[in-house]
């Protein structure tokens, strides 16, 4: 090993600056060969950082010394042919990720594991604009606030502008030549449909703006300073002003590189789109930018984010690209929600294969009026469609969100322009302290006490269910597949029969409240089982093991915190 090569931690970021030495167009492409200690070789993008900078990164994943060679289309002096190596070691880890590795999707393909087979569990936090929006200070203060309260990923936007936001603080938006493409007068809904708009003839790349991305970047590294997962959102897909819709695919593709080569040496999954329905012919056109972006070579998880209370992924199951299945129950309070949430399409597709891990991304927001009642989500309402989207596939995670948080709202007593019938909300400072946000808390190191990602939902575990007549009395229930363990969710107290046939004879009861995670143990009894009171509660069965938290991976977690 050269005694003067760069030293790079094992899971750390790699990061190499080219600068050409003579005239170079922006779209001039430059590639990455890395030949790793094992011989292997892998293929990464470089991305134009402005003027005559070029940047690679790269996440090692072997220890000992990395030989690299680039390549540009077109050859240019000072990107083309240039060499090097540098070396990586395995170093004392300050974080989750810099000590267990990026995050990957199980051999089973139900929840998520580090690289060396520590389970992640996803317990998100929605926070849309923020990354664009805050400034370098607020943005430390969110996610202090979060790291605090257990969240392990946030997801955010990475594009400016869209719905709700013009540029970011500096009035900077994510490239140029918009204009070539975006026809107001011409704009209608059929673009949300999948049909092109007109005026895509105009064959004039959009120009990436690197100052806007150059700010982004403290605002992903912070993200995973603190432990935290980056869940980035590369386009939007809701409007027809929205970039992934009036963009033509070729343009909405080289972005979505882009955005891949810039973070992807980062702790991230990606995002596609968000609030797009994926149906008929623009079902199809998403599918195809996926396979562009992602079909070729290693990357990280991939999903993408439909509109409310939809499931267009029977048509996708064989989208290799597509690495994780979320959805989005989205806020409405009627019986229908309630039903869709616990017994809908999650529920009754998750054995479908191939396996993915199921996440509910937009679960009603706390404080977010419901859709049909008029009235601001509780952290009630909040909590329980969290429990019960846990609970209705495999176990993998859940993610919530504050009113005021998602759209980093500053302008007190106003609803967000972009989406007005979501009501008055908080400014995201007091939406901070929301107390689902810490109840979010007490749910993550429950089950981090466990061996969650042995759950499976079994209604036969219930002698009886209170939640056919009526969905808000809906009782989820789920268990590891040896017996050894097993959970019920009761949104009103009340009681629950257990068919202990299920489940192995030694295990014992304990009752967990979700609102200040306290734990009680329950009246002793085989199958019958009568809540503390009338609010929510979870059930816990379990031997010795699991019931003191050894089950688990809090043990982990613990360590990971403690280093930092």
């Amino acid at each position: 090993m050269l005694a003067n090569a760069q030293s790079v931690p094992l899971w750390g970021r790699w990061e190499q600056t080219f600068i050409a030495s003579n005239s170079a167009a922006p779209q001039t492409e430059l590639y990455v060969d890395l030949t790793s200690p094992s011989g292997k070789v892998i293929r990464i993008a470089g991305f134009w950082d402005g003027g005559a900078i070029w940047r690679a990164r790269f996440m090692p994943n072997e220890t000992g010394q990395w030989q690299y060679r680039t390549t540009s289309i077109p050859s240019i002096d000072g990107l083309d042919r240039k060499e090097g190596v540098f070396a990586t070691r395995r170093e004392p880890g300050n974080n989750r990720f810099r000590q267990h590795g990026p995050i990957q999707v199980s051999s089973n393909g139900r929840f998520f594991i580090h690289t060396d087979g520590t389970p992640f569990f996803w317990m998100g936090d929605t926070v849309w604009y923020g990354a664009i929006l805050s400034s370098k200070s607020d943005w430390e203060t969110y996610l202090t606030d979060r790291e605090n309260k257990g969240f392990s990923v946030v997801h955010f936007n990475a594009v400016a502008p869209r719905n709700g936001v013009a540029a970011d603080e500096n009035g900077e938006v994510s490239f140029e030549g918009a204009e070539h493409y975006v026809r107001p007068n011409r704009i209608s809904r059929i673009v949300s449909k999948g049909l092109t708009l007109a005026g895509l003839a105009d064959d004039k790349p959009i120009i990436i703006n690197p100052r806007f991305y150059q700010r982004l970047d403290q605002r992903v590294d912070a993200v995973n300073s603190h432990g935290l997962l980056a869940a980035i959102v590369l386009t939007w897909g809701l409007r027809p002003e929205d970039s992934g819709n009036y963009l033509p695919e070729s343009e909405v593709v080289r972005l979505v590189r882009y955005l891949v080569a810039r973070y992807g040496a980062n702790h991230v999954v990606w995002v596609l789109t968000g609030d797009n329905d994926y149906e008929g012919i623009n079902g199809e056109r998403w599918k195809r930018i996926g396979r562009a972006a992602f079909g070729h070579g290693p990357h990280a998880p991939v999903t993408t984010h439909p509109i409310g209370m939809h499931w267009p992924w029977e048509n996708f199951r064989d989208e290799k690209w597509l690495d994780f299945i979320v959805y989005q129950s989205g806020h409405g309070d009627d019986s229908d929600t309630l039903r869709w949430i616990h017994s809908g399409p999650p529920s009754r597709h998750w054995r479908d294969p191939p396996a993915r891990p199921f996440i509910n991304i937009e679960p009603p927001y706390e404080g977010h009026l419901g859709y049909q009642s008029r009235k601001p989500h509780t952290d009630y309402s909040t909590r329980r469609a969290i429990y019960w989207s846990l609970l209705n596939a495999p176990t993998a995670g859940v993610t919530y969100g504050a009113h005021g948080v998602w759209s980093w709202h500053t302008a007190v007593g106003q609803s967000p322009t972009d989406h007005p019938r979501t009501g008055i909300a908080k400014t995201w400072r007091e939406a901070l302290a929301f107390p689902g946000s810490t109840q979010m808390h007490y749910l993550e190191d429950f089950f981090n006490s466990i061996a969650w990602w042995t759950l499976q939902p079994d209604p036969e575990l219930l002698t009886h269910q209170p939640g056919l007549n009526d969905p808000a009395a809906h009782i989820s229930s789920a268990r590891s597949e040896r017996g050894d363990f097993a959970i019920c969710y009761l949104p009103r107290g009340g009681q629950v029969e257990i068919r202990r046939s299920l489940l192995k004879n030694d295990l014992i009861a304990q009752w967990f409240n979700p609102r200040t995670g306290q734990r009680l143990s329950a009246t002793k009894s085989r199958t019958v089982f009568k809540a503390p009171d009338q609010q929510d509660w979870v059930l816990l069965l379990a031997d010795e093991r699991n019931r003191r938290g050894q089950g688990g991976s809090r043990f982990l977690k613990a360590s990971a915190k403690n280093s930092r």
